[in-house]
This record gives C-alpha cells, sequence and structure tokens, in this order.
C-alpha cells in the first residue's frame, strides 16, 4: 500500500492516479481516516501520561478523601483509556482496509489509457513469418498431431483444462529447463515453490482472494488459495523479515503450477492454451534497494526478451496504460508474440514484468536496515520467463509447416530429443 502521509501530502495526485488507473478507491477516507487515527493516538498518549500522573501523586503521603479521589480519577482515566483504545484499534482496522484499495502511483512516463489497446508500443524483434499456405491454429494443430486434448480434460475437470500429451510432454520440459538455464546464466536462485499460499500472502502481494473479480480458487475452510503465480509465493518468503543491505539485490526464480479461475473471459482469443485453468509458469522475482529498481525492472524485460529471441520468435514490447495496470505495479512492460493463428495473425500476451516499488513490500512487511540504521521497505519486482502454455501457442503457429508438422526451435531440440513434430501414422 501507499504511505499515509504520502497520500495525505499529494491528495490530488494520488485521486488523479486513482481515476487514470479506472479503480474503486477513495483517497479522501483514508485521509479523513488517518486525520482521525492521529487525533486518537494523541487523546491515548495524553490519557496516559495522566494515569502516570495519578499513579506518582498516589506515592506521596495523602489523606483518606485525597487518595479517593486520586482512585476515582485514576479509574475514570482507565476506563476512558479502554474505550479510546478500542476505537483507535477500529479506525486503524477501517484505515487499512481502504488504503488497501488505493492502488500503486503510477510512472510518468506510463501510457494514459482505459484498455490494453491503449498500451504504447516501444519495440519489435523479429519479423513475422510469411507463409505459402493458411496457416492453422494451435488447437488444430494440437489435435491433428495429437498433443493436446481438451475434450478428455472437459470431461475430467472442467472446461478450460487440458491434457498435453506425446512430443507436447518433452516440448513443455525443454521449455522449463531452457528458461532456467538462462536464468541461471543471470545468477537467479531457483526455486519450485508450494502451490498453495495462505490469503493473507495473496492479499499482502496485491491479490484480492474474496473479490467479486477474484482470479483465484480458494481452498473451503483453509484460509488458503491455489496460487494464479509463484509472484506470490516468492513475494511471500520474506515477509515480516529485515533483509541485509549487502545482500540485495535478491534475485529468485520459481517454478510452479498457477491456478486462475478466469472467470467471464470468453471469446475467440480466449480459446484452446491461451487462457486457461492451469498452466506451468517460470516466474523471476527481486528484492532490491529502492535505488535500484528501474534499472533491474530494464534488467528482467532484457532476460524476458533473450528467451524468446532465442526461441526466434517475433514479439514486440510495449508500455501498459495506466488502466490496464494492475494495483501493485509502478510500471509493467509486456511482450506480444506474434501468433499467426490468431484472428489471421496479431500479436498476443506471453509475458510481461512488473516494478512495484515499496507498494507489496509494506504490505507484506518487507524491510532492510540502512546505513543510517534505520528500517526502509525494499522494492519488489516480477517478470514471466515463461508462461508455458502461451510459449507453446507460438510455438505451434510460428513453427508449423505446410504438411502438417511443427518444426522444434533450434533451442529445444538439445533439451527435447527431436526436431520436428509430425502425424503418427
Amino acid at each position: 500500500m501507499l504511505d499515509y502521509r504520502f497520500i495525505k501530502e499529494n491528495l490530488e495526485a494520488v485521486k488523479k492516479n486513482i481515476a487514470q488507473r479506472h479503480m474503486d478507491a477513495s483517497a479522501d477516507a483514508v485521509v479523513a481516516l488517518y486525520d482521525k487515527r492521529t487525533a486518537l493516538v494523541t487523546a491515548v498518549q495524553k490519557l496516559q501520561a495522566k494515569r502516570n500522573e495519578i499513579a506518582n501523586a498516589m506515592k506521596a503521603k495523602l489523606s483518606d478523601e485525597e487518595r479517593r479521589k486520586f482512585i476515582e480519577e485514576g479509574k475514570t482515566v482507565k476506563d476512558t483509556i479502554s474505550s479510546t483504545e478500542a476505537e483507535l484499534e477500529k479506525i486503524e482496522q477501517e484505515l487499512e482496509t481502504e488504503a488497501r484499495k488505493i492502488p500503486n502511483m503510477a510512472h510518468p512516463d506510463a501510457p494514459v489509457g482505459s484498455v490494453d489497446s491503449d498500451n504504447l508500443q516501444v519495440k519489435v524483434c523479429g519479423t513475422p513469418r510469411t507463409f505459402d499456405f493458411e496457416p492453422k491454429d494451435h488447437v488444430q494443430l494440437g489435435q491433428e498431431l495429437d498433443l493436446i486434448d481438451f475434450d478428455k480434460a472437459t470431461k475430467v475437470s472442467g472446461s478450460k483444462f487440458y491434457y498435453l500429451k506425446n512430443e507436447a510432454v518433452f516440448l513443455e520440459q525443454a521449455l522449463v529447463m531452457y528458461a532456467l538455464n538462462i536464468l541461471r546464466k543471470h545468477g537467479f536462485t531457483p526455486f519450485i515453490t508450494p502451490d498453495v499460499a495462505r490469503e493473507d500472502i495473496l492479499s499482502g502481494i496485491g491479490f484480492n482472494p474474496r473479490g467479486n473479480e477474484s482470479n483465484v480458487y480458494s481452498l473451503e475452510g483453509e484460509n488458503a488459495c491455489l496460487i494464479a503465480t509463484a509472484e506470490i509465493t516468492l513475494g511471500g518468503y520474506h515477509s515480516d523479515e529485515i533483509l541485509s543491505k549487502d545482500k540485495l539485490p535478491l534475485f529468485y526464480c520459481g517454478l510452479s503450477h498457477c491456478f486462475r479461475r478466469e472467470a467471464g473471459a470468453a471469446g475467440q482469443f480466449s480459446k484452446g492454451l491461451y487462457r486457461v485453468h492451469q498452466f506451468t509458469k517460470l516466474e523471476m522475482f527481486v528484492y532490491c534497494l529502492p535505488e535500484q529498481s528501474d534499472e533491474l525492472h530494464e534488467k528482467l524485460r532484457l532476460i524476458e526478451e533473450e528467451i524468446f529471441e532465442g526461441l526466434g520468435i517475433p514479439f514486440r514490447v510495449v508500455d501498459t496504460c495506466t488502466g490496464d495496470l494492475g494495483a501493485p505495479a509502478y510500471r509493467k512492460w509486456d511482450l506480444e508474440a506474434w501468433m499467426p493463428g490468431r484472428n489471421g495473425g496479431e500479436w498476443g500476451e506471453v509475458t510481461s514484468t512488473s516494478n512495484c516499488t515499496d507498494y507489496q513490500a509494506r504490505r507484506l512487511n518487507v524491510r532492510y536496515k540502512d546505513d543510517d540504521g534505520k528500517n526502509k521497505y525494499v522494492h519488489m519486482l516480477n517478470g514471466t520467463a515463461v508462461a508455458v502454455s502461451r510459449a507453446l501457442v507460438a510455438i505451434f503457429e510460428n513453427y508449423q509447416n505446410k504438411d502438417g508438422s511443427i518444426t522444434v526451435p533450434p533451442a529445444l531440440v538439445p533439451l527435447c530429443g527431436f526436431d520436428t513434430i509430425k502425424k503418427r501414422q
């Protein structure tokens, strides 16, 4: 969340940011509650001083009437402290609830807009392939080559689940190892994280487990959820800790399954593997000093570019507009791969990377001790190395051949053991 004093001192800027991000939050309510809390804290401190004053006065030699007077006054002060502290606790809870609704401030250069079509293209890498035949989409390719089975998954698990089969199984594992090896080269510590996280960790990272538009699967009676990304488990790894400044930045990567309800996500661009309820993802996560986060955000984006350049898949980079930013993100870059089977050829998001500054660190209480001896909040960043299901969409569609086969990207051949996927006889 944002610092309460920052909200009060930058009220108009915060309100403008909320409006530009099209979010439902009240900075005025936060300021009013913050002022009320400040007044109550002052009142409690004065009452406590009065209580101490009475206690000291009672140490003196007093008449019965004077002692009785102090006892009555002390009782009144004690009761007032109790009621004031109860009101303070209530106001603090209301303040935190309202403050958590306020999104992070957006980067001054982030394009202002309301939908993803307002995102700003900043870079294109590679040239979309020109086919001398009508390209198929990944669903048709996957079914004709017996690589994906949606029907059986619907029967067993419900819609938007899938079975990967045959060469696709090796291709998924190859993609994971390919990305892991690149991250190892860049000094990341690898994790396989739990697929479950407590709701307070999800809330801290910026997800809303119980909201009307919640995208997570809650585990009934467990106060926990299936994770939508390893950003959650890696971000919660150091919650309530004070990190050593000389150890920062920390570069982590986490392999996990990801579970997303995708409620309301329909339409032709959500079909097949592009938008599913469960998939495998390798996530990057960074804890760093505030002055490092802009530079490291660029580093994460360049790693994502390296991964897709190495796969030989054309992509573009977009600067995400204010209305398309998640609440924790200060700035977000998206990588969109060229997908020939998408409406005759269109860009589709495959990875993203966000600088969340100290927004998540405040909620999860992750700090470092600075040279001045004070504890300060770290900055936290995340980025997708590879979301396997969407990478498979891009590979199938870009590497398809006229005879219906799929050529394996050269970077993956040593990892999966074959260079072509052909129809079975």
